[in-house]
C-alpha cells in the first residue's frame, strides 16, 4: 500500500494567485495513496484564505493518473510561535499521514515530485528524508540547481548550504522530525532541519528539478539584521560548520555581507578576514568588501546573484 502524505504549506494570504498555483500542483501529483494538503495561515485570516481557494478547498481531485485517491485541502490558523516554523509544526500536528512535505506558497511542484521522492525514500532502508533539485524562477530566468548526487550527508551540508536541499523539497516521515521555533525571525530553520536529519540517516536525493522555488518575493531576503542573527543561531547549534574551511569561509563571508549591508564596515571588515583566513578564495570577501566601501549597493549584488540562480 502506497503510504499517504500530508502536505504542509505555511501562507499569510497575500500572494493567493501564488498559493493557489501550489495547492492545484499539490492535488495533482500522480501519488497513488491518499494525500492531504493542509494551509496554514501564519498572521492572516484563515476564513479569508478559505474564501479565496473555496473551489480548491471542495475539489477531490484524482491523480494525474486519473485514479481516484482521496485528496483533501484544510485551511487551519497557526497554533504555536508566530512565524515560518511555527506554522509549519502546526501543520505537522494536524496531520495524521504516513509522510509529510513542506511547500512554500510562492513555490510550485513539478509532476511526478511525490513519487519520485516516495521511491527514494522506500528504497533506502532506514531513509527517513527525502529532497530533490530545484529550478530557480528570477524574472524571466530559470535557472536548474542540481546536488550532483543521490545522496546527501551532514558532510555535504556543512561544506555548502546546498541551496537544492530547499524547504519546498522536503519530504520526510511524519513524527521524525519538526522545525525548530526557536530559530530568530525563522532564518535558517530549514537547513538546520535538514542538517539534524542528515545526522540520522542520509538524505535521499532526487537529482532532478521538479520544485520550482521562486525567488524575489521574499520578505527574508533583505532582513540583514535577522540573517546575522540566524547565522549566528547556526554556529551555536552546529559548532562543526566551522570544521570544514570552505564551509567556514562561506559563512563568515555571508555574514561580512550581511553587515556590510548594514553599513557596519568594521564588523563587515571583521568578519571578510576571518573568511580570508579561513580560506583565501571565498568570493563573499570581495563582494562584501565593496558593499561596505559603498562601490555597490548590496541589493543589486543580490539581484545580479539571483539572476544567475545563485545566492549570497
Amino acid at each position: 500500500m502506497s503510504p499517504s502524505v500530508g502536505v504542509v504549506i505555511p501562507t499569510r494570504g497575500h500572494r493567493p494567485d501564488r498559493l493557489r498555483a501550489a495547492i492545484r500542483a499539490a492535488l495533482g501529483q500522480d501519488h497513488p495513496g491518499p494525500l492531504e494538503v493542509v494551509v496554514v495561515v501564519d498572521g492572516g485570516d484563515p476564513a479569508a484564505v478559505a474564501d479565496r481557494t473555496a473551489d480548491l478547498l471542495a475539489a477531490r481531485c484524482p491523480a494525474a493518473s486519473g485514479e481516484e485517491t482521496p485528496r483533501r485541502v484544510r485551511v487551519v490558523a497557526n497554533r504555536l510561535s508566530p512565524g515560518l516554523p511555527g506554522a509549519r509544526n502546526t501543520g505537522i500536528a494536524v496531520l495524521g499521514t504516513d509522510l509529510v512535505a513542506f511547500c512554500d506558497d510562492d513555490d510550485e511542484w513539478a509532476p511526478g515530485k511525490v513519487a519520485a521522492q516516495v521511491a527514494a525514500l522506500e528504497s533506502r532502508p532506514g531513509a527517513e528524508f527525502s529532497s530533490c533539485a530545484i529550478e530557480v524562477e528570477y524574472g524571466s530566468r530559470r535557472v536548474p540547481r542540481l546536488a550532483g548526487t543521490g545522496t546527501v550527508t551532514r558532510a555535504h551540508l556543512l561544506r555548502s548550504r546546498m541551496v537544492m536541499v530547499h524547504s519546498s523539497t522536503f519530504l520526510f516521515r511524519r513524527g521524525a522530525f519538526w522545525a525548530d521555533e526557536s530559530a530568530p525571525g525563522g532564518q535558517n530553520e530549514d537547513w538546520d532541519l535538514a542538517l539534524r536529519a542528515a545526522a540520522r540517516h542520509p538524505i535521499a536525493h532526487v537529482d532532478r528539478p521538479l520544485v520550482r522555488v521562486r525567488w524575489g518575493g521574499s520578505a527574508y531576503a533583505t532582513r540583514w539584521a535577522d540573517r546575522i542573527a540566524g547565522l549566528e543561531w547556526m554556529l551555536a547549534r552546529h559548532p562543526d560548520l566551522v570544521v570544514d574551511p570552505r564551509g567556514a569561509a562561506r559563512v563568515y563571508g555571508q555574514l561580512a555581507f550581511h553587515h556590510a549591508a548594514l553599513g557596519r564596515r568594521r564588523e563587515a571588515g571583521r568578519w571578510a578576514w576571518r573568511a580570508f583566513t579561513a580560506r583565501r578564495g571565498e568570493p563573499r570577501v570581495p563582494l562584501a568588501l565593496a558593499v561596505a566601501a559603498g562601490l555597490v549597493p548590496a541589493g543589486t549584488v543580490l539581484g545580479t546573484l539571483h539572476n544567475l540562480g545563485r545566492g549570497i
